[in-house]
């Protein structure tokens, strides 16, 4: 008896497991359908409760469940309590019901309280226990199945948390709890330097022009490490061998005597060599070393410490790994299969694209430890050799990778927030895809899969166009950050339920994040306001409606003026050129109520741009005010939504 009692306690139903991404004093979206998941036996009948609210669920046959509460007005605090058939129940205290923003993007959405404008003053005064903020671990996955390491922390607003938090998205909460009078949270899951590609789920990423390819060779890395790595070697070697006009067979990796090699000077940035060739230098390097082995004896593993940003590393010619990371730690995987007897090639492609790079070291670290045996030593012996070829530095990236790669993120920092509610997103990036053509498909991608993740067909996306960075221009330019802004503006124009929320005037010349977040915080409220609150105000500021011919002058006419147009400290507005197909100029104009009229010279005309550069300097403002968004538009042409 004493033995089947064990037996009967040990076969015991588990206590139930919450998933749903939330915790404690975690803020739940109002007025809308409450989804809670979780774990349990299979087959068990389960209670969930919150409030006065309460459903039944039971677990499917792999333990899992899904319960929807009805939706709830704002309110609380609240517990979620979930109970299982034996009395077992998990439960999450101090809820509050009110609403929900998702904050993403990259580094000026990273860009914490503490260091905006008056950071000090705002932190001390932040305490709110009505306002709760969760940031979501900075993590890569390769499928959105991919479970969380632990269960992301709520907490409420105070000089504790809000210091190191989005200062971006906590003060647009801020004043929108202030304005709605209910509860808010606040979501950050950002990473600085991160182009858009990894935000996008995949099954979206797919259908977009080249993406195919990439989708499936993330699939295939997942299901085999190796395969991929060799799958993606045959990438990167087409691309060299274009690049340098080296036959198969003839590259670095097969045969690097064909080069000329140094003895690398030392490890740390190459900038820091105190080679002239290298001292402001981004491009690519190679590296070789070589180690000898007795015998071989299993897979090994090859550690190269820190480097910076991209490489790819092949032993005996055959690709062992390649990834991206600014000073991370590099430990590849050999295969016994690649290893031999004897003297066995190192050679590694090491690219760098901005600030400094290369092999960190340091050169205790660096090291090849064979299956059962003592590490190996690499730390001396490295020679390098630098790509000279115009376009070195735009090597291929590969998939899997953080910032480049493709659904990595939207996997590990969105997928896991699962089929909660939300009132709206507030997304600032866009830096790292300048020069990468076709930005606002990119952004419709993203819109679609995280919609269809979230449940809501109309969540409002805030897109924060780029600030102006860099060296005003002295004559009309190329920029790709304009391109970027004229994508985003057309991205949200084409979307019905996103705004624009212009930075193009708040931004540093020098400092490529900008210190006043403030400013972006306001014009954030504005658009949530008219998209998620119904204000009848324009979202974005003064919008370009149609450009056409008048005479011999251009007449632009703008939509989502508020009240008039003004040329602020000047006679006329700055910022305007007249294009053909021969180029672009300057070109003078003058203000009347929503239009603008620009001064034709003589000479065709068949496109218009405003403050067209990385760094524009502008001076049209509505009475807001707020900033005309930065456009190109053909003549004749009806931007209209």
């Amino acid at each position: 008896m004493a033995i089947v009692a064990v037996m009967m306690a040990g076969a015991a139903a588990a206590q139930p497991v919450i998933e749903t991404p939330m915790s404690a004093h975690a803020v739940i979206q109002r007025d809308r359908p409450i989804i809670v998941t979780g774990r349990a036996d299979p087959g068990e009948a389960l209670t969930i409760v919150l409030g006065d609210r309460n459903v039944r669920a039971k677990a499917g046959r792999d333990g899992r469940w899904r319960a929807t509460l009805p939706a709830m007005s704002a309110g609380g605090p609240y517990r979620l309590t979930v109970t299982g058939a034996d009395g077992a129940a998990a439960s999450l205290d101090d809820l509050l019901i009110g609403d929900v923003w998702l904050c993403s993007g990259q580094s000026n959405m990273e860009y914490e309280t503490r260091s905006t404008l008056n950071g000090t003053g705002i932190v001390r005064g932040s305490a709110d226990p009505q306002i709760r903020l969760l940031s979501m671990e900075q993590r890569v996955a390769f499928s959105p199945e991919t479970p969380l390491d632990q269960r992301p922390q709520w907490a409420a607003a105070g000089p504790d948390t809000v210091g190191q938090f989005s200062a971006a998205c906590y003060l647009m909460v801020k004043q929108l709890k202030a304005d709605q009078k209910v509860p808010m949270g606040a979501i950050d899951s950002s990473w600085g330097g991160t182009a858009i590609r990894p935000w996008i789920a995949g099954v979206d990423a797919a259908k977009l022009p080249g993406m195919a390819d990439d989708v499936a060779l993330l699939d295939l890395y997942q299901r085999d490490r190796s395969a991929g790595v060799a799958r993606f070697a045959e990438r990167w070697g087409a691309w060299w061998r274009k690049l340098s006009g080296d036959a198969q067979g003839q590259e670095p990796w097969h045969a690097p005597d064909r080069r000329h090699w140094k003895p690398v000077p030392g490890f740390g940035p190459w900038e820091e060599w105190g080679v002239p060739e290298t001292a402001d230098l981004n491009a690519t390097i190679w590296f070789r070393n070589a180690f000898t082995l007795d015998a071989v004896t299993g897979d090994a593993v090859l550690e190269l410490g820190g480097i910076d940003e991209l490489d790819t590393v092949w032993v005996n010619g055959v690709a062992v790994g390649s990834s991206f990371g600014w000073g991370n730690v590099r430990r590849y995987t050999v295969p016994a299969k690649v290893l031999k007897k004897g003297e066995n090639q190192v050679v590694a492609a090491v690219t760098d694209g901005y600030g400094p790079g290369g092999m960190f070291g340091p050169a205790s670290a660096i090291q090849l430890v064979p299956s059962g045996g003592s590490p190996i030593a690499l730390g001396d012996g490295w020679r390098y050799s630098i790509v000279t070829q115009p376009g070195g530095v735009n090597v291929p990236r590969v998939p899997w990778e953080s910032h480049g790669g493709l659904s990595t993120l939207y996997n590990g920092m969105i997928a896991p927030l699962g089929p909660i509610g939300l009132k709206g997103v507030a997304w600032y990036q866009g830096e790292s895809d300048a020069g990468k053509p076709g930005y606002d498909t990119r952004m419709a991608a993203l819109m679609a899969g995280w919609r269809r993740q979230f449940g809501i067909a109309d969540l409002p996306f805030l897109i924060v166009g780029l600030a102006n960075f860099g060296p005003p221009p002295i004559a009309p330019v190329d920029s790709g950050w304009a391109v970027v802004r004229e994508e985003q503006r057309r991205a949200a124009l084409a979307d019905g339920h996103a705004a624009i929320v212009t930075t193009v005037d708040i931004g540093e010349r020098t400092d490529i994040h900008p210190a006043n977040k403030n400013t972006l915080a306001e014009r954030l409220v504005r658009a949530a306001s008219a998209l998620a609150y119904g204000a009848e105000k324009p979202a974005s500021g003064p919008m370009i409606a149609s450009a056409a011919m008048q005479g011999g002058d251009v007449v632009l006419r703008f939509n989502d003026v508020t009240g008039t147009l003004y040329a602020w400290s000047a006679t006329g507005p700055i910022g305007f050129e007249l294009c053909d197909t021969g180029g672009c100029r300057f070109a003078d104009g003058r203000v009347e109520g929503d239009r603008v009229v620009l001064k034709g010279d003589g000479r065709p005309v068949t496109r218009v741009r405003y403050a067209w550069a990385d760094a524009p300097v502008v001076n049209l403002f509505d009475d807001a005010p707020l900033p005309v968004v930065p456009f190109e538009t053909a003549i004749g042409a009806a931007d209209v939504r």
